[in-house]
């Protein structure tokens, strides 16, 4: 079977718009969360979220070009071409070796907004030209192909929050069954909006009770946990087929070892109480590996700081990894990122990359006193050294949609 091997990395995010901004943001336990700017959010139960700061799309495409791109296709551009360039394939790709394969969830939901509006204001004739071609999920991934010059297959993948997740395990499927050579793939969101966080203020999903300390608001395995805080951004991976990135001498971040997934057929909003689903998707990307519990380091966790997940989760990483979860790592870096919805998966598989790369283990911030039925090894609130040989990273959407991956090493 194809090793696939992750060549190139980029990041928009709430906690740095570049690898190393973002990475020192992780090791230092900064969070990225702050009081909503986009829009008045004073009619909601809650008023913060984990917004992207200071980025500027001009660094990356024409101004022109951005201006016929919502925030999410912005985003997951911007992140593409870091990758692209971190991984050297500028001018050394042939276009129809490459594919694109991203996860989102909402699209450009801004747009949605904005248009609908002018709609009910002024009627059809006043809406924007561009309206659904700005709106549609797989515009990032079609502005991409045009910006990269990629002539290969190119697809958008939803599974909610487990998109991001979701589509780098469909792009290791491409790697190894010889349809590509290069993947582009990962995940990318931006939906903080009225409409998005009144919905899930309407769930009841979201953290209110931090208002005035937002910092504190994402706190995942705390007893004090209310919610999760909505976050935004792109996290892009260059998958490579082992031959190809070695042929070019190409620098190797890690080896993607093994993916698997799975669907709780239980509710739409909730994970499935006995972790079953979730257990199943981890013990998959393991056996895939062709790794045992015990090979497992460090698990970057779903871990949003509701009150259903975090105590689900923690019996999903004791039924798949059984007597070994009491030594393994873990971490929930939401903590800091907020929760990136389709992005989350893909900037987690990064910090993964990071985390195997760098000999270090990311806190989990704000866990001051752990949930008594969340008792594993959270990381709480500092980061640590050590060896980490590899590490998994598992996703849950709403629908019931499981997924995980493992990275390794690279040797």
């Amino acid at each position: 079977m194809r090793k696939a091997v992750i060549s190139g990395m980029g990041v928009i995010t709430p906690v740095g718009n570049d690898i190393d901004t973002f990475w020192k943001s992780i090791t230092e336990g900064r969070s990225g969360l702050g009081p909503v700017t986009r829009f008045d959010a004073s009619k909601l139960d809650a008023k913060i979220a984990a917004e992207v700061k200071g980025f500027d799309a001009s660094l990356y495409m024409e101004k022109k070009e951005a201006r016929k791109m919502a925030l999410f296709t912005q985003f997951a551009v911007a992140a593409a071409v870091q990758a692209w360039k971190d991984a050297g394939l500028e001018g050394v790709a042939d276009p129809g070796k490459v594919a694109i394969m991203l996860g989102n969830g909402i699209g450009g939901l801004e747009i949605f907004e904005e248009s609908y509006k002018k709609l009910m204001e002024s009627g059809p004739s006043r809406m924007p030209p561009m309206t659904v071609p700005m709106m549609i999920m797989n515009e990032a991934a079609g502005n991409i192909a045009m910006r990269l010059g990629i002539h290969g297959p190119a697809f958008t993948l939803a599974t909610a929050c487990a998109s991001g997740t979701d589509a780098i395990g469909s792009a290791l499927d491409m790697i190894r069954s010889g349809r590509a050579e290069v993947v582009v793939t990962g995940g990318t969101e931006a939906a903080i909006t009225e409409f998005a966080m009144g919905g899930f203020c309407m769930l009841k999903a979201l953290s209110t009770g931090y208002n005035d300390r937002p910092t504190e608001a994402s706190r995942p395995f705390d007893k004090d946990r209310d919610g999760f805080v909505i976050g935004e951004g792109a996290g892009i991976i260059i998958l490579e087929s082992e031959e190809h990135a070695k042929a070019r001498g190409a620098r190797i971040h890690a080896e993607l070892a093994g993916y698997g997934a799975s669907c709780d057929a239980y509710h739409l909003t909730a994970p499935d109480p006995e972790g079953t689903g979730g257990a199943a998707a981890i013990s998959l990307a393991l056996a895939d590996a062709g790794l045992k519990p015990e090979d497992i380091d460090y698990y970057n966790a779903h871990g949003t700081s509701t009150q259903i997940n975090d105590p689900t989760e923690t019996l999903m990483v004791k039924k798949s990894f059984g007597d070994h979860a009491k030594k393994l790592r873990i971490s929930s870096t939401k903590s800091m990122t907020g929760h990136l919805i389709a992005a989350a998966g893909a900037v987690e598989a990064i910090i993964c990359a990071l985390a195997i790369k760098h000999g270090y283990f990311p806190p989990t911030i704000n866990l001051n006193e752990p949930d008594p039925a969340c008792d594993l090894d959270y990381v709480p609130n500092k980061g640590a050294s050590g060896v980490i040989r590899a590490a998994a990273s598992a996703s849950l959407g709403f629908g019931g949609h499981n997924g995980c991956l493992v990275v390794k090493k690279y040797a």
